[in-house]
Parts: structure tokens; sequence; C-alpha cells
């Protein structure tokens, strides 16, 4: 399980992290990466814009949150897959940077997916979520 202030209950939370973040998408799961833009405590003003600044706390700690639709399954089977996923992105938050927000959201294929193929799929999201945006040539 989660800590409390690493999970994100708030709708306000999961929509400023869908909207601002990087979305990549890998086999099973699809995940948003919110990396805070700037750690100097000496910047005043945030180039974020004013209706999202009380939706996310600054804090240190990185945060999760989970989107298990009704498309994958019944309860019970969204139940066991944010099981899965919670307990894979416990092991992968402290690699990520301080103050990131991360929304990993099942895919329908994510039912029957196995433990092992989730982790690799979550892997492969988070890796390309976190590299840099590459200009593509037209």
């Amino acid at each position: 399980m989660l800590a409390a202030a690493q999970r994100l209950r708030r709708s306000t939370d999961f929509a400023a992290a869908v909207r601002g973040g990087r979305r990549a998408g890998r086999g099973a799961v699809v995940v948003h990466l919110t990396v805070p833009a700037t750690t100097d405590p000496s910047a005043v003003t945030s180039p974020e814009p004013a209706r999202d600044a009380g939706a996310e706390q600054p804090s240190a700690s990185t945060r999760a949150g989970f989107v298990v639709s009704k498309a994958v399954g019944n309860a019970v089977v969204r139940n066991r897959v944010r099981r899965r996923l919670r307990a894979l992105t416990r092991e992968r938050l402290a690699a990520l940077p301080a103050g990131s927000t991360l929304v990993v959201r099942a895919l329908p294929a994510a039912a029957e997916a196995s433990c092992p193929r989730l982790a690799a799929d979550l892997d492969a999201a988070l890796t390309v979520a976190r590299s840099p945006r590459e200009r593509r040539s037209r």
C-alpha cells in the first residue's frame, strides 16, 4: 500500500497531472508524468496557470494515482489490476524526481496481462515519459 502522502485522491490532482504531464502508452498501461519545472525556492512566479495553483500542493514527495475504468472488467478484475499496478508503482516511485506526479491508467488489455508483462509495460512507459521530447522532422 502506498502511504497517504504518496497517493492522489482529489479529481483536481488527477486532472492537473493528466493535462500538464507527459503521456506515454505501452501495452496495457498509459502513464501521465508531471515533473516539477523548477526546484529553485527563490522563484517567485510560477509558469502554471492560476486555476491550477490550488490543484497541486508543493511537496517533496512523489505522488501516484491509478485509473482503472469499467472497460477493464468487473469490480474484482479492476481491483486486482489496481493492486498489481500499485505494487509495481511503489517499487518505482523512488526513481522519479521529487515532487513528481504520476497517473497510471490501465487499458482493457491489463485484465489478462500477467504481472511481469504489466511491469515491463510500466517500465517502458515510464522510460518514454521521462525522456526529453525530440523534435519531429517534417
